[in-house]
């Protein structure tokens, strides 16, 4: 039987530094909309603390995708982790001395999200750094099931903080978690393999030919961000219909919180059930968020409509750690950071659009209308992934089977490369 993946010991530091950061992540986006209106009164200034956070991760993405592969991904991500401990502390100290200033947030806020974009594409070569073959699956899922019930628990937690202690505490443990985080990475042993010194642009275009030189995996990537498009619509109008014409604001806390359990629900299943066209599977199981714009479309009662997002969030619970291990296997180490990035890219790209179409087309035609719209899109685009033949044949990933190099032209055929390093 082979060894269950936190019996390894550098995995065993990178899922417990994972734990914890996540945690303190989880704490953090209530208790900034709680400071921020506290603050100012106006949801637009929380609508700016935000865009700072996210326009440059967005933009800077493909470059941390690059940084993640020409660098060792743990020294990049260990780096990162304390960018981000210094920006969550200085907005922590800011709320705590009484009178914070929105414009050193917005930046504080800003530098977080420029030390995400180098972040976020390092989690998968780090996983599959630390774990080798058929355990793959069974590690993703234990993060997977980690950050979700983080999700779960965070709420409440900010919760007991903001009112408590002042939501300048939250932020404070945010950065402890980091500092942990990093302290944890200093430990790890991750050996990497530099490749040939290239330009940027080079690096980035290689990237991008990984990306589409695979039909089920570009494919895919459209359909994940049709999926958060459309997450977007549900959750821009999703909390006034509950309140209005569900019950109140009770069962929208309820919506979100059977939406936690369903993602943590398929994190668990996945490391379980290991089915033969997985990305298939997976891609199918998105298509089910159909189910609660749907409902919310036309007003169902709340006991469905909360049971059908439980259900819809089930299939991303599901999909999130057998998607990361079908690419940590398909995709060769050098490039995972890369292709890693345009996965975040595309998928996130998709959501601020919704957020900015949903309401307007609310205001012209009623909420109906782009829910429906949002719940034809989801659908067909996940479900329709099943028409590609890669997503059709691509099997379940064989531990022994090394990732296929991609074919190399001429010149590159020339050129050596320099030694193995750590």
């Amino acid at each position: 039987m082979s060894q269950h993946p936190l019996k390894l010991p550098d995995f065993r530091l990178l899922f417990l530094g994972r734990t914890v950061s996540a945690l303190g992540d989880a704490v953090v986006p209530a208790a900034l909309a709680i400071a921020v209106t506290r603050a100012t009164g106006s949801s637009a200034a929380l609508a700016l603390v935000l865009g700072c956070a996210m326009v440059p991760r967005l933009v800077l993405l493909p470059f941390g995708g690059v940084a993640g592969d020409r660098f060792n991904p743990r020294v990049v991500a260990l780096t990162t982790d304390l960018v981000r401990a210094a920006a969550q502390l200085l907005v922590g100290l800011e709320l705590l001395g009484g009178r914070p200033s929105l414009a050193l947030i917005a930046v504080a806020e800003a530098v977080g999200g420029t030390a995400s974009a180098f972040a976020m594409p390092t989690a998968t070569p780090l996983v599959a750094a630390t774990v080798q073959g058929e355990q793959r699956l069974r590690a993703n899922a234990l993060i997977s099931s980690t950050m979700a019930a983080a999700r779960l628990g965070g709420p409440a937690l900010a919760g007991v903080l903001v009112y408590t202690a002042g939501p300048g505490w939250a932020f404070v443990l945010d950065a402890a978690s980091f500092v942990f985080s990093a302290a944890l990475l200093t430990r790890l042993t991750v050996r990497h393999q530099p490749g040939e010194r290239r330009s940027l642009r080079r690096d980035l275009t290689e990237g991008w030919r990984e990306v589409r030189s695979r039909d089920w995996y570009w494919t895919s990537l459209f359909a994940h961000g049709a999926w958060n498009g459309a997450a977007a619509v549900l959750l821009t109008l999703g909390p006034l219909i509950a309140t209005t014409r569900l019950g109140g604001d009770g069962v929208w806390v309820a919506f979100t919180q059977a939406g936690a359990a369903g993602v943590l629900c398929g994190s668990l299943l996945a490391g379980r059930v290991r089915p033969r066209r997985p990305v298939l599977v997976a891609n199918l199981g998105l298509a089910l968020y159909a189910l609660p714009l749907l409902a919310l479309a036309v007003a169902a009662p709340a006991a469905i409509t909360v049971g059908a997002y439980a259900v819809a969030m089930t299939g991303l619970g599901f999909l999130n750690p057998v998607w990361q291990t079908v690419v940590q296997q398909e995709f060769p180490a050098g490039v995972l950071a890369r292709v890693t990035s345009y996965d975040w890219l595309l998928s996130l790209a998709a959501a601020p659009l919704g957020y900015v179409l949903a309401p307007l087309a609310a205001e012209a035609w009623g909420a109906g209308v782009p829910l429906l719209a949002a719940a034809a899109l989801v659908a067909l685009a996940c479900a329709g992934t099943a028409a590609v033949p890669g997503v059709r044949r691509l099997g379940r990933p064989d531990p022994a089977a090394a990732p296929a190099p991609r074919p190399e032209t001429e010149p590159e055929r020339e050129r050596k490369r320099p030694p193995a390093g750590v």
